[in-house]
């Protein structure tokens, strides 16, 4: 009996504490990093809706559609190396890891770097459809893995915070 009550607990913990409504700006809901610049620019999104959760940089999710085409954001914004959709709670049913990452791996789906997060290595990255469905997350990239795991830093990384901050 204790153990089904701590299982239950577990997975109540992964699939539902922390997890809190991500309150979006109107009009600024979703950013993409352009091709030219390091500022990230707001696009058009509808029907936006997140989570996230203070417990981990990595609980961000997003579903949204959009009507720019794939092809006008590969000419306007960065396109993102080697997304890694992360698997949310089950009851937020927009998002399909699943389904997100078989649509990456067969092209027909295509990231984008949204922006840069300000906890160290962490990128916010969207995924778009052909027919408009575009969804989004908080993926660790090169830096932040290699600081994480206390690797040497790739080429190019910014200098990591300094011990005991992100």
């Amino acid at each position: 009996m204790l153990a089904l009550v701590a299982g239950v607990a577990v997975w109540w913990q992964q699939e539902h504490a922390y997890y809190e409504p991500v309150a979006f700006v109107p009009g600024q809901e979703i950013r993409l990093m352009p091709i030219a610049g390091d500022t990230p620019e707001v696009i058009v999104a509808e029907n936006v809706s997140g989570i996230d959760a203070d417990s981990s940089p990595l609980r961000f999710r997003a579903c949204f559609t959009t009507p720019l085409s794939q092809a006008m954001l590969t000419e306007t914004y960065r396109l993102y190396d080697k997304p890694t959709p992360l698997v949310g709670p089950s009851w937020f049913s927009c998002y399909d890891a699943g389904e997100i990452t078989r649509a990456l791996e067969s092209g027909t789906a295509l990231a984008f770097l949204s922006e840069h997060l300000p906890e160290y290595g962490i990128d916010r990255v969207v995924a778009v459809l052909p027919d408009g469905r575009a969804f989004a997350w908080h993926q660790m990239n090169e830096c932040g893995s290699a600081h994480y795991e206390e690797r040497a830093l790739p080429d190019g990384c910014p200098p990591p915070p300094a011990k005991g901050k992100n």
